[in-house]
């Protein structure tokens, strides 16, 4: 970068070159940490790297690139896309083009597959950016030998999908209930997950409910305020337990979340422990709601404490505020954790490289996991 600082005329054969290897353009620096610069050419007013990381790019006099150098830690694991005066949104194909496209030159990218029950879901394409430290995801591939589970829909109003373990009755077995079940089972893999990790007897057999939120209703139904509570604990679990024989011990049953979804989780965990021992919080939006931030966490102190392990984690770039201008996600998990364990809950708590995105939470999800059923836990 230097050297084209130096000569803006010389662009043309240096783009030619740092692009041939990739973008963004990763050196070591110091302190167990990467020098990681961003690129991108083209006629814009303002570009930004957005989503798990927020970086606003410099455009070089005199020509049309575009460019910004962070000093990143080495373990880092996310993802981003590049966006253009303005515009907050996800990709929607993989052209590199428009006002929000992926990085061009990364060759690391990912498809958010559409859910194809859901007429207001649609393709969100990311680039992935992961440094030479990033942490290992040794629960997400199927193994050799390992028999997978079986999915079948369960018959309510709303899509629920229920894992079975291979090769074992359901009756006697512990429940986890999981939001956003369509990206938990396509992004996430927990199915694969939860093959794995009860193959490998990290964690008893079980029982997963997967539960499905449209786009258009996803705020109002993972909302403390919504329905949902009364769907997960009048109607699912007692079909579970009726029809599977599933779910009987409710301190063994778990419930999980990302985002509103771990909002919701914990305040199902708070409020119904006759129906879940555990939860499993993955960037809990627990600034909700933005008229007064953080109520649930106000309403740790004013509930009876009840016998339920808690599993938070967040991203340690979730530093931007969150809607309505509320402390950020990271702030807001932080004070959650300090409620809980000032009440005397059990709390597992862990901060990750990265941001608000799937690609950190379909790797915890079985830290969250071993944390609160684990055979050891």
């Amino acid at each position: 970068m230097s050297t084209l600082l130096e000569d803006p005329a010389s662009l043309h054969e240096w783009w030619q070159r740092v692009t041939a290897n990739g973008t963004p353009l990763v050196e070591p620096w110091r302190d167990g940490s990467q020098l990681v610069t961003f690129l991108w050419r083209g006629s814009a007013q303002s570009t930004r790297v957005w989503w798990g990381l927020d970086v606003p790019l410099e455009r070089m006099r005199g020509n049309d690139l575009w460019y910004a150098t962070r000093v990143l830690p080495s373990d880092l694991s996310t993802v981003y896309c590049l966006v253009h005066d303005g515009v907050e949104e996800l990709p929607r194909d993989a052209s590199g083009r428009g006002k929000t496209h992926i990085d061009g030159h990364n060759p690391a990218r990912y498809l958010f597959p559409p859910d194809p029950a859901d007429p207001g879901d649609h393709d969100n394409w990311v680039s992935m950016l992961s440094l030479p430290d990033a942490p290992p995801e040794p629960w997400l591939a199927p193994r050799p030998g390992v028999t997978p589970g079986v999915l079948t829909e369960a018959p309510f109003d709303r899509q629920v999908i229920v894992y079975h373990p291979a090769g074992t009755a359901t009756a006697g077995l512990p429940v986890l209930v999981v939001f956003d079940g369509w990206i938990a089972r396509e992004v996430q893999r927990i199915p694969t997950v939860l093959d794995n990790l009860i193959a490998a007897g990290e964690i008893p057999p079980l029982v997963a409910l997967f539960v499905t939120s449209h786009a258009a209703g996803r705020d109002d139904d993972l909302s403390p305020d919504g329905a949902m509570r009364d769907f997960v604990t009048r109607e699912l679990l007692p079909w579970a337990r009726t029809t599977l024989g599933a779910g009987l011990d409710p301190r063994a049953n778990m419930i999980a979340g990302a985002s509103r979804g771990g909002l919701l989780a914990a305040h199902i965990g708070l409020t119904a422990p006759g129906s879940f021992g555990a939860v499993i919080s993955q960037s809990g939006s627990f600034w909700w709601p933005s008229d007064a931030p953080g109520r649930l966490i106000r309403e740790v102190a004013q509930r009876p404490v009840a016998d339920v392990r808690f599993y938070l984690d967040v991203g340690i770039f979730e530093t931007f505020p969150a809607p309505g201008g509320v402390p950020s996600q990271i702030d807001m998990n932080r004070a959650m954790r300090d409620a809980l364990r000032k009440q005397g809950y059990s709390v597992a708590y862990a901060e990750y490289s990265g941001g608000h995105d799937y690609v950190n939470w379909r790797r915890t999800f079985a830290d969250g996991l071993i944390a609160v059923a684990g055979v050891r836990a």
